[in-house]
């Protein structure tokens, strides 16, 4: 039993999983210690004693609560309840590094994929050789992050979200954390956005093909229905959802050989070619990078002990095969598309939707590939049943109040808020929203600049300085005042560098005709530069 004063109330936790306080009982699940301080607030207990207590027979007749009706359910139906704590050592159980790599193999083998690849060809003008040689590079970039951030949670066993307090700062992890929320259901809009509108052109000349609404819904549903039930249901279907994605892309070559569209196409050079080159790298950078800031939502239940040089080549070789797989497969495509004006049109009006229909169905496997084109539609939950599963724990740590909420509370507001903006975006104003989101992604970069300098040199790559027990002490972890600054000079790099179709900053605009994109170059410098200065002062005045 734990005893402990609330606003001079005396209140007992007991260890039975019952809680009493004054005259009303209630119910919550078996936790440990820090467990039961989010329970009621962080930061609001004053621990006086525990104490073990064996009055379980009497607490059992005391009825529970509709959380606690509501717990029992989801763990009936085998669901994960647990939030954003700390994971112990004894529910460390997943030592299967296929269940590591498959993770990003399966969530990188989709349709958004393909459409980043494709970007190469169709709106930065690059020849396939080029395409080719910046998606290796950026992918490389992108991606090392993502393996490397992973064995955090691994040491930790804290999800990513609640350890960037210890990298970034309490005040800066908990904005990252609002970022990373937003950031989860506008990826999850896009994709699904994408996704609708390739089921949407099968059957069109019929009469009878999918409305668009219908579309969003069929994807969100499936969505959350995996990431409903947490880690251990999300990676088993990541397991195995990159098989048919895999098939179908395998058709795809195929015919795309088969049509004899495919050029490689003379190579380019000069300033506008230097300016495009950045553009798709930055494109190709922010959707390698953008598990980062999730990367430890997915290790935190393999045990400390386990060989983390084995875990994080797993994962290497997870996230590189199929991101340099399907975005040169992409590029590829776009090369086809640049080469026949039917598959381009239908690319500028439905994106990489529309021409892997115009590889697959006209004039090609025409009813097997309406069938080919289904599967890769539903490619896209796999790519967002992170991002949902993620929102959750992101606003958890984004404030107290709202980790009382549970996980899968946030996982289906979420799935519902991306539902209600993904149908009027079909219709209305899908390019805003992949704008949006293409200016959001700089962040990813200020969050590993930030993260990777505090962890190296503040912290000279010494787990045993991260003190697990902190992870809600405001007068314990780093306060963030660096980290915040640091994510506003590296916003400000941003805006002079990037070049997007609405804005072209200042240092970007000379690079060739269209200007080059180094907007996450410059944050990621910036930011850099900015913590390097500020972090002593921080350390000096507060002591942490």
């Amino acid at each position: 039993m734990v005893i402990y004063k609330e606003n001079d109330t005396v209140v007992e936790a007991y260890s039975s999983s019952e809680q009493r306080v004054a005259d009303n009982t209630y119910s919550i699940d078996k936790k440990a210690p820090w467990d039961v301080e989010r329970d009621i607030g962080e930061g609001e207990m004053d621990v006086v004693s525990y104490q073990e207590d064996d009055d379980d027979d009497e607490l059992s007749s005391h009825p529970k609560s509709r959380f606690a009706r509501f717990c029992d359910i989801l763990n009936g139906a085998n669901a994960e309840t647990k939030g954003i704590e700390p994971i112990t050592d004894e529910e460390k159980t997943d030592t299967s590094l296929i269940n590591a790599a498959s993770m990003w193999f399966s969530a990188n083998m989709v349709l958004p994929a393909l459409a980043i690849g494709g970007l190469g060809p169709m709106v930065f003008d690059l020849n396939f050789g080029t395409s080719v040689l910046v998606i290796i590079f950026f992918n490389i970039l992108g991606l090392l992050p993502v393996a490397f951030f992973s064995l955090f949670g691994i040491q930790l066993g804290l999800r990513q979200m609640t350890l960037s307090r210890y990298v970034v700062g309490n005040i800066a992890a908990r904005v990252f954390s609002f970022i990373n929320s937003v950031a989860g259901v506008g990826w999850g809009i896009v994709n699904t956005v994408a996704a609708a509108q390739l089921l949407n052109l099968i059957n069109q000349e019929s009469g009878h093909n999918l409305p668009l609404w219908a579309g969003c819904l069929v994807l969100i549903g499936a969505t959350l229905l995996v990431s409903f039930f947490g880690y251990k249901v999300i990676h088993s279907y990541e397991k195995w959802s990159w098989v048919p994605n895999f098939a179908v892309f395998l058709v795809i070559i195929a015919r795309l050989k088969k049509s004899g569209n495919f050029t490689g196409g003379e190579w380019g050079s000069g300033r506008t070619t230097a300016g495009n080159v950045l553009s798709f790298g930055c494109a190709v950078f922010g959707f390698a990078a953008g598990w980062t800031t999730i990367a430890a939502d997915y290790t935190v239940y393999m045990p400390r002990d386990i060989n983390k040089k084995k875990v994080f080549f797993s994962l290497v070789a997870g996230l590189s095969f199929p991101l340099f797989f399907v975005m040169i497969l992409g590029a590829a495509c776009g090369r086809g598309g640049s080469n026949n004006k039917q598959w381009s049109d239908l690319y500028k009006s439905n994106g990489m939707g529309g021409l892997t229909y115009a590889i697959l169905v006209p004039s090609s496997l025409h009813r097997f590939g309406e069938f080919c084109c289904v599967v890769l539609s539903m490619s896209t939950v796999a790519n967002n049943v992170p991002n949902m599963y993620s929102i959750g724990l992101s606003l958890q740590a984004t404030w107290g109040p709202l980790n009382k909420v549970p996980r899968v509370i946030w996982t289906i507001l979420g799935s519902l808020f991306a539902l209600a903006i993904a149908i009027p975006a079909c219709y209305h104003f899908s390019t805003f929203m992949n704008s949006f989101m293409d200016s959001i992604g700089y962040y990813l970069a200020i969050y590993i600049s930030i993260g990777l300098t505090e962890h190296f040199y503040f912290k000279k790559g010494d787990f045993s300085s991260y003190n697990v027990e902190y992870w809600n002490k405001w007068d314990k972890l780093p306060v963030g005042i660096a980290g915040t600054v640091a994510l506003v000079i590296g916003a400000f790099g941003v805006a002079f560098g990037m070049s997007q179709t609405y804005w072209v900053g200042q240092i970007a605009r000379p690079i060739g005709k269209f200007g080059g994109d180094i907007g996450f170059e410059l944050a990621a410098a910036w930011a850099f530069i900015t913590y390097m200065i500020l972090r002593p002062i921080e350390r000096k005045y507060y002591g942490r």
